[in-house]
Order: structure tokens, then C-alpha cells, then sequence
């Protein structure tokens, strides 16, 4: 039987806007949090009539989605799993993320420790490098995430992901708290 999955992407965060605002230009803001607009946003999905059927809630560990989630599914109770492989593509510095014990110091309520320290796409050799992630390698985890999605028991699930990750998935370009409804 198919399962319907809500494929979200986060609210605006600090590092898109200010890549928008200074012609593309990485800004250097790693792990951004959402700005007020992206709050905005991602609180105008906070629905509980359209959410009523979602049992699992599942969110890249990156902060921009975690909080989207949050606003999103405010006293809603579904359960969390806060999965990696859905992570944006790493391309720039809003792409690194931080460590499972910085993620649980801000996020306390949520289970970080199956996540390896660095769960995203990095080069040993040069720790503190932003390492473009291949394209081969971010097909891998798409498949790996589609799969994933199918063997979940549950029947409908939301998903708080990114939007070069979302399009390699579903081929629609995301905008800020987009959601496509699929079956998977």
C-alpha cells in the first residue's frame, strides 16, 4: 500500500537571505537559523486539519529545519525522527552542520545520537573545508532516502528537508515552505 508523504521545505533562513541579497555570494553563515520571515512562514503551515494524519514527523538535523518543523507541528503528536540522509546538498556553508551533542544542547527533547559527528558531507583531510559534494554521492542518498521512506511502517509522514535535496527527489523546484504531497 502506498503511504503519503508531505515533503516540506524549510522557512527562509539567515543564510538565504542574505545569499539573495548580495548576488549569490556565499555570506559564510554555517548552520543558519531562520529569520523572522522564515518564523512567518513556517508557522503559517501549522494546520492541524491538514497535519491530522501524519504519524511521523522526520527532519534533517540541520536547524533551519528542525525549527521549521517545530512551528509547523506545534502540538501536534506525531512522532520525530531526525534523519541525515535527507540533508541539504553540501555546496556551501549553510549546508555544514554542527555536532549531535551541539544539536541536543539546543534541541533537548530530540534523539541526535545516531547521527555521526560530522553527519554531513566533509573531507577528512581538510576538516575545516566546505567539501562540494558530488553529485553521484548526493543520487546515493536520494535512492537511499526513497527506500528508506518505503520500508517505514508508517502511512503518512511529513518530511522537513532542503531544496536542492527535494528537487534531486521530486524534480519540482522548492520554494521556502513549499510542501508537495506525494505517494511513495
Amino acid at each position: 500500500m502506498p503511504k503519503i508523504v508531505h515533503l516540506i521545505r524549510h522557512g527562509q533562513s539567515a543564510f538565504n537571505a542574505a545569499f539573495d541579497s548580495i548576488l549569490r555570494v556565499d555570506p559564510m553563515i554555517f548552520d543558519p537559523h531562520l529569520t523572522e520571515l522564515g518564523r512567518a512562514q513556517a508557522q503559517a503551515l501549522a494546520d492541524p486539519v491538514r497535519w491530522a494524519g501524519v504519524e511521523l514527523v522526520v527532519v534533517s538535523p540541520l536547524t533551519r529545519a528542525i525549527q521549521t518543523a517545530r512551528h509547523a507541528f506545534v502540538g501536534h503528536g506525531a512522532r520525530w525522527h531526525v534523519e541525515a540522509l535527507h540533508r541539504e546538498k553540501c555546496e556551501h556553508s549553510g549546508d555544514i552542520g554542527r555536532p549531535p551533542a551541539a544539536l541536543k544542547a539546543d534541541f533537548p527533547d530530540l534523539v541526535f545520537d545516531h547521527l555521526d559527528d560530522p553527519w554531513w558531507h566533509h573531507d577528512p583531510a581538510r576538516p575545516t573545508a566546505i567539501a562540494q559534494e558530488p553529485e553521484p554521492l548526493l543520487q546515493g542518498r536520494v535512492s537511499a532516502f526513497r527506500q528508506w521512506l518505503a520500508a517505514r511502517p508508517e502511512n503518512e509522514i511529513a518530511v522537513v528537508g532542503h531544496g536542492t535535496f527535494l528537487h534531486r527527489l521530486t524534480g519540482v523546484a522548492f520554494k521556502n515552505c513549499e510542501v508537495a504531497t506525494r505517494t511513495f
